[in-house]
């Protein structure tokens, strides 16, 4: 293959990407008003689509699709951990960028950081161990206050001795420092 030829087909791919960014954009606008659907979804009915009209081969659709997932799962899963902005995950002047890409880039980037932290928070719930509750030997953390609470052995998980919370969380050495 031609540098020419190489060069075509990555151009051929970053087209391909903006247009399977700018088809998932407007799909999600309309879809919000009922549910937000999941963007991994959305994703691959826009690469098939774009398959079936001839517009890519499958091969070129699966990578720009998984090009296309890793950007907006990164800057969703910056903006959700960091509070930040778009322009902190780009590092770089957003006059520079054409605000249209700038607006469907944000809008898909944002739908995906509110799912992430809604999985994020419901698995965080999941995670909780509550007064009432048996549990193994080991310790817990107060999720209100913090106070460490010792078992022993398996039993009961009490109150918290220090406000009396009834949600905590498993102990261990990542979570302890």
């Amino acid at each position: 293959m031609s540098e020419k030829e190489r060069s075509d087909v990555v151009d051929r791919l970053v087209d391909a990407y903006e247009h399977m960014l700018k088809r998932i954009h407007d799909a999600i606008e309309p879809a919000e008003k009922e549910t937000i659907p999941s963007f991994r979804e959305l994703l691959h009915r826009t690469r098939d689509h774009m398959v079936e009209l001839g517009e890519l081969t499958r091969e070129e659709a699966h990578k720009v699709a998984e090009y296309l997932e890793r950007d907006i799962e990164d800057a969703a899963g910056y903006i959700a951990e960091t509070g930040e902005d778009l322009k902190s995950w780009w590092r770089f002047d957003l006059d520079l960028m054409e605000q249209r890409m700038l607006d469907i880039f944000s809008r898909v980037a944002d739908q995906t950081s509110i799912q992430l932290h809604n999985l994020a928070e419901q698995a965080r719930r999941a995670s909780l161990y509550h007064t009432g509750e048996v549990t193994g030997p080991g310790a817990l953390v107060c999720d209100a206050c913090g106070t460490e609470v010792h078992l022993p052995r398996t039993g009961r998980i009490p109150s918290c001795p220090e406000c009396h919370a009834t949600d905590f969380r498993r102990m261990s050495e990542k979570n302890k420092a």
